[in-house]
């Protein structure tokens, strides 16, 4: 049987002309809910949706939920750029993206469902909410809800998350194959992400027989923030004596990095000669105190087109399984980052391995 035929069908099944039953396969907004909702399920029972071109997305609006700080570039800068990843992704579809602030914990669970049960909500995506009882309000929903930032532990939402473990871990092994045994990690730790990346840092510690000390291989932070990472790093470096001084820091974020260098800095140490500096959480600043940044992108705007992707599957397939889509980061190799002599001090330092 042809796809023409099977919409032909679709079309004498509902009662709809085949031009409004190809708009709602075709994804256009322009066909109210109901009608919507109508071609779909006579569309599943005529097989037409096991044909349907991956490249269409089956709505008209689609809700965001983020915390308030996402929707401040200045306050949250990752999730403002995934939702603008988002927005890219379904720009071309001519979809409504409407936009709503939630808590991510002891979430407002009335204005949740007020808001899902709107008309102009067709789907949402859930960035960094980590209320257990929000997801599961969602997966009861008749509505296909996807996760960024965060994971439903019941296992009946999607979800799209940078691999924060394996960034961890790949993030210090770097700096372990680059010479360095002596590394301090300066991290947030406000949410349970950053813990994992601290866990892949643990691990990586382990895998190259090294004893990971947190009392002194760890600063942990309040925020992300410049002004407290100087502060922090200043005092770091002036407790302890001079052969117990890092050969690198790692940083939980950009700012962090250039708050780490500026404190260098004022105590008269050089990056990378002295010490080196490397950051997690890319993006933010190319370069800090005119020295290209080392440093390892994490993904952002790809995390808001992979949700739209996953999310265009559960409308394809609403009873499909849902899963945890991880994605890694990259590697950019600035000029914050040197290597040294296996079991040397900073002083020692040279460019080039004998296997470079």
């Amino acid at each position: 049987m042809t796809g023409k035929l099977r919409i032909s069908e679709v079309a004498a099944q509902t009662g709809l002309s085949i031009a409004t039953v190809s708009r709602v396969l075709a994804g256009k907004a322009n066909v109210s809910a109901a009608t919507r909702e109508r071609v779909l399920k006579a569309a599943y029972q005529q097989g037409v949706m096991q044909n349907l071109s991956q490249g269409r997305l089956l709505l008209n609006s689609l809700t965001l939920f983020a915390p308030a700080r996402a929707f401040d570039v200045r306050s949250d800068i990752f999730y403002h750029r995934v939702m603008q990843g988002i927005g890219e992704a379904v720009r071309p579809y001519d979809v409504r993206v409407r936009h709503c602030k939630l808590e991510e914990i002891d979430s407002n669970a009335g204005y949740f469902l007020e808001q899902m049960s709107k008309a102009d909500t067709d789907a949402a995506i859930l960035i960094g909410i980590d209320d257990a009882n929000i997801h599961e309000l969602a997966a009861d929903l008749s509505k296909p809800v996807v996760l960024i930032n965060c994971l439903d532990k019941k296992m009946r939402l999607p979800a799209v998350s940078p691999d924060h473990f394996l960034i961890g871990n790949f993030s210090a092994s770097h700096l372990f194959q680059l010479g360095h045994r002596n590394v301090v990690t300066l991290q947030c730790l406000r949410r349970y992400t950053m813990e994992l990346r601290v866990k892949g840092i643990c691990t990586s510690w382990e895998e190259h027989d090294l004893a990971f000390r947190k009392e002194s291989q760890l600063i942990v932070t309040e925020g992300f923030s410049s002004a407290e990472t100087e502060a922090l790093v200043k005092r770091r470096f002036t407790s302890g004596n001079e052969q117990e001084r890092p050969t690198a820091l790692l940083a939980g974020g950009d700012f962090m990095a250039a708050g780490a260098m500026k404190a260098l800095r004022s105590l008269g140490l050089r990056v990378p000669h002295d010490v080196s500096v490397m950051s997690m959480d890319g993006f933010n600043l190319a370069e800090v105190e005119g020295l290209p940044l080392t440093t390892v992108h994490v993904p952002r705007e790809e995390l808001g087109a992979e949700a739209v992707r996953v999310l265009r599957q559960r409308l394809l397939a609403p009873m499909g399984p849902s899963g945890n889509l991880l994605l890694g980061g990259q590697l950019v190799a600035g000029a914050t980052v040197r290597r040294i002599k296996p079991g040397a001090g900073a002083s020692s330092i040279y460019q080039n391995a004998l296997y470079d």
